[in-house]
């Protein structure tokens, strides 16, 4: 069974097609969130729809190969597929369905013949000049059959010194996005990540830039020195503390040998995995490390994509990146949830949550002449948690954020009603499940009471809905929830639910709100 969100991505790429739309749709899921399920559920329906249908899935990696036949699999057990992927040591074809490396594949046009679909994974990684291997396998693919669809597949829709992947020229015309991180966050299919700034800083002065990204030998040399290395592993094993699985990058090969070698000099069971690494150790390793043997695991470069383990609960970035897209992957390693698992712990002594902004909320790459401006993005004080701007409380550790400065607002008599503030001492609140006239979406409602004389103060959290309406709501949800004390398990409440669990939590003891037209917003809540 497809989780909702999924089919909702199934029925909304369908809608794209249908609506005439012509060009070749990019679907933009987070890390975690189930894209080789996605991904077989789609090749079995048009299967099952067209049995004529020939479809080629595509990627860069042997794991991600495997992890998306075996998925195929688990969905439809006698579905008619074959692999074909060097690195797998495998060779098939002449089934409806390839799975295949585009290293293998992207001169055998020809030996694949007709395809009708082509479904590429990690579309981000598809280079926006006509070179590479897939460009060249596509084109080829297209002379064969010129109404060839192509659906892409990715977590992080940019690449740097481009923008977002659909910029001219480009492959991909369109994004679809079907879900946010933060609304699988909310409903419990994926983790928390915790980001906090590190007292440990890996400064990049004077590295150069080559192609919008640090020169690798430089940044290398700028961070990897053993003073840096001893004081960077101190503080990971002082701050992990119970963390079971830590997944750590670094700047480069020497770097992660390195690294892995402090960690083992502090008793910790380490080890490091490179793109050097003969593919049976590397296989080896990251089998022991899933099954809790490694504690720690070390990389450079290779553990960003095509990895799945959901145990990680510590995510160590020593590695200084222009790239928003290389941070998206690296941090989403920690999304996927486990049994045991409460939230992962993001280390950030690279400055690389603090430049690109909190994994919700990430800027896109600027292009050549866009001015950057800074990441949404503050920290905490108390605990040095890395929030996003709009929050008013650290979600970590509730410690509540100065009140911004705002510039006085110049008034006219018309603009008085609805604009000045109103207090509202709180005795009692109610939350109550809504269903919204405009939208026709549920959402909670939050009625806050005072003495008998007071007029009752309803605001609304459109917790359901897309985009950062949605995303907003949530947020507000969760630190009102940390605050009342309550709390909620998003995969086993519905609204309902959730609403009779928030009214019995603690209400907070005085709001600040406006009136505007018919409805409030609430300022400020404070408890005491």
């Amino acid at each position: 069974m497809l989780r909702e969100y999924q089919t909702r991505t199934i029925d909304q790429l369908y809608e794209w097609f249908e609506a005439g739309s012509e060009g070749n749709p990019c679907l933009v899921l987070p890390t975690g969130s189930g894209k080789s399920h996605i991904i077989a559920a789609l090749c079995k329906d048009a299967l099952q729809s067209w049995p004529e249908t020939r479809i080629l899935m595509l990627t860069h990696v042997k794991e991600l190969i495997a992890q998306n036949a075996e998925k195929m699999r688990y969905h439809w057990p006698n579905a008619p597929m074959g692999i074909y992927s060097a690195g797998l040591r495998r060779k098939d074809l002449g089934e409806p369905i390839t799975f295949a490396g585009i290293q293998s594949v992207r001169t055998k046009a020809k030996l694949i013949g007709h395809v009708d679909l082509v479904i590429i994974d990690e579309a981000h990684l598809v280079s926006h000049k006509d070179e590479g291997g897939y460009r060249t396998l596509l084109a080829d693919l297209k002379a064969i059959n010129s109404n060839l669809r192509i659906i892409g597949l990715t977590a992080s829709p940019y690449r740097l010194g481009h923008g977002l992947i659909t910029d001219k020229p480009a492959i991909f015309d369109a994004l679809i996005n079907p879900a946010s991180i933060e609304e699988l966050i909310f409903k419990g299919y994926l983790s928390t990540l915790r980001s906090k700034l590190t007292k440990t800083k890996l400064e990049v002065d004077g590295v150069h830039k080559r192609g919008g990204e640090y020169i690798e030998a430089e940044l290398q040399a700028a961070v990897d020195t053993s003073d840096k290395n001893a004081k960077v592993v101190s503080e990971i094993i002082a701050l992990a503390k119970d963390r079971k699985s830590w997944l750590i990058f670094c700047a480069g090969v020497a770097h992660a040998e390195h690294i892995r070698d402090a960690l083992v000099a502090q008793g910790i069971i380490a080890e490091c995995v490179t793109g050097e690494t003969p593919s049976n150790e590397r296989d080896r390793m990251l089998t022991e490390f899933k099954a809790g043997t490694i504690q720690a695991l070390t990389n450079a470069n290779v553990l960003t994509t095509g990895f799945d383990a959901p145990m990680i609960d510590l995510i160590a970035m020593l590695r200084p990146t222009m790239s928003p897209g290389l941070y998206v992957q690296m941090a989403g390693r920690g999304l996927r949830i486990a049994d045991g698992k409460t939230d992962c712990l993001v280390l950030d002594f690279a400055g690389v949550v603090e430049q690109h902004g909190p994994i919700t909320a990430v800027r896109p790459p600027p292009k050549k002449g866009d001015k950057v401006g800074e990441a949404p993005v503050k920290v905490c004080d108390n605990c040095q948690e890395i929030c996003h701007l709009s929050v008013r409380e650290c979600p970590a550790c509730g410690t509540p954020f100065p009140e911004p400065v705002r510039p006085a607002l110049k008034l006219s008599h018309l603009d008085i009603m609805g604009v000045e503030g109103t207090d509202l001492d709180v005795t009692a609140w109610t939350w109550r499940k809504h269903l919204s006239r405009a939208s026709g979406k549920e959402m909670l409602s939050l009625t806050y009471y005072g003495g008998l004389s007071d007029l009752p103060v309803t605001e609304y959290l459109a917790v359901t809905h897309d985009g950062y309406a949605g995303e907003k709501s949530r947020r507000l949800l969760s630190d009102i929830a940390y605050k009342a004390q309550v709390a909620l398990d998003y995969r086993a409440t519905d609204l309902h639910d959730m609403a009779q669990l928030l009214t019995e939590g603690e209400p907070p003891s005085h709001i600040e709100f406006k009136r505007e037209g018919k409805f409030f917003t609430v300022l400020k809540r404070t408890w005491i």
